[in-house]
């Protein structure tokens, strides 16, 4: 656990949504007007998007001077920031939680004790709750949702390998999923064969886990490399995972610029090999923005202030969802908010 005082500044340009109210469950019956404490429960602090949450969480201290962040490993474990929840809802000692979940399904039943206890939860990257495509609040406690639809941003990737499979058969791809047991890597995984399964050139000959690691990756590469050392396409949901991939690629003599490989969540590595072409394409978020955006929304809570219920990740940045060389080239200045 590391703690650290924050200034942070309430006013975010991008923000603005239809969808805003004072939420009453979670909001005091008097409205805080001194200090407030937030937790942030990160899937894993040792991620670099985790960390870029974290960093603009606490990115505009010097306009608040009366915030402060600590941040928890979840580890990348359900179970770990489960009890994490339980944890700080039962402490007393904290007045918001800032959530990046590692389960978005299973920790829904945590959130109710944070809710009794009057502490107001702000989820990123991803909702929690049941249905995997709705942002709106689904669980009492709830706040604010500050994320994207995952599906349409995977399928979204996914088309772009359609196109890439054009005039070829048969086009073989090769799919690198952080962890299939998380209910949004199988959401990524299902919305990508969604996509690829209605093209008959085109023939998913593996799907690797890659833990959002570059050992990992690496590891996994190679041995989809034994079996098929024939690729066109890599579709990857994480830019640590395409890195390491990469490697194994190389190593094996592939010009990554005559596939079709991606990554997913815009890291600065990722930038520079789409601007390099050797990338087709990566999926960006916003993870500094994200935690500027729900530190707004928690304080807003906490001192009875409208809370806006969704904020569209992917409107978050100066550049589209899905980057291409051609789209950065545009864009000569983004580099990624965060690094690996």
């Amino acid at each position: 656990m590391i703690a650290a005082g924050a200034l942070l500044s309430l006013t975010l340009a991008g923000c603005n949504s239809d969808v805003s109210q004072v939420y009453s469950s979670s909001t005091p019956t008097a409205a805080k007007t001194g200090p407030v404490k937030i937790a942030l429960l990160a899937s894993s602090s040792q991620n670099g998007f985790n960390k870029a949450v974290y960093d603009g969480a606490v990115a505009k201290a010097q306009e608040y001077g009366d915030v402060e962040v600590t941040v928890f490993d979840g580890k990348f474990d359900s179970q770990t920031q489960f009890n994490q929840v339980q944890n700080v809802a039962g402490q007393g000692a904290y007045d918001g939680i800032l959530l990046v979940p590692n389960d978005n399904v299973g920790i829904a039943a945590a959130i109710p004790a944070a809710a009794q206890a009057k502490i107001p939860v702000v989820t990123t990257l991803f909702p929690v709750g049941p249905n995997l495509t709705e942002l709106k609040p689904q669980v009492d406690g709830i706040v604010s949702t500050v994320a994207a639809n995952t599906e349409e941003n995977s399928k979204k990737l996914a088309e772009g390998a359609v196109k890439y499979c054009e005039d070829k058969d048969p086009c073989r791809v090769a799919i690198l999923i952080g962890q299939l047991q998380f209910p949004f890597d199988n959401l990524r995984n299902k919305a990508y064969r969604s996509v690829l399964d209605g093209h008959p050139n085109i023939k998913v000959v593996a799907t690797g886990q890659g833990n959002y690691d570059r050992d990992t990756s690496l590891k996994a590469m190679q041995n989809i490399l034994q079996a098929n050392p024939k690729l066109d396409v890599l579709l990857s949901n994480a830019d640590q995972q395409t890195i390491g991939a990469q490697v194994a690629l190389e190593s094996a003599g592939v010009d990554l610029s005559t596939m079709y490989v991606t990554g997913g969540g815009g890291n600065q590595e990722a930038i520079k090999q789409v601007r390099a072409g050797k990338w087709a394409a990566d999926q960006v978020d916003f993870p500094n923005s994200m935690g500027k955006a729900a530190v707004e929304q928690l304080v807003n809570a906490v001192r009875g202030k409208p809370v806006t219920l969704v904020i569209d990740a992917n409107t978050l940045g100066p550049v589209p969802v899905i980057v291409t060389k051609e789209i950065l080239d545009e864009h000569p200045d983004f580099a990624g908010e965060w690094a690996d």
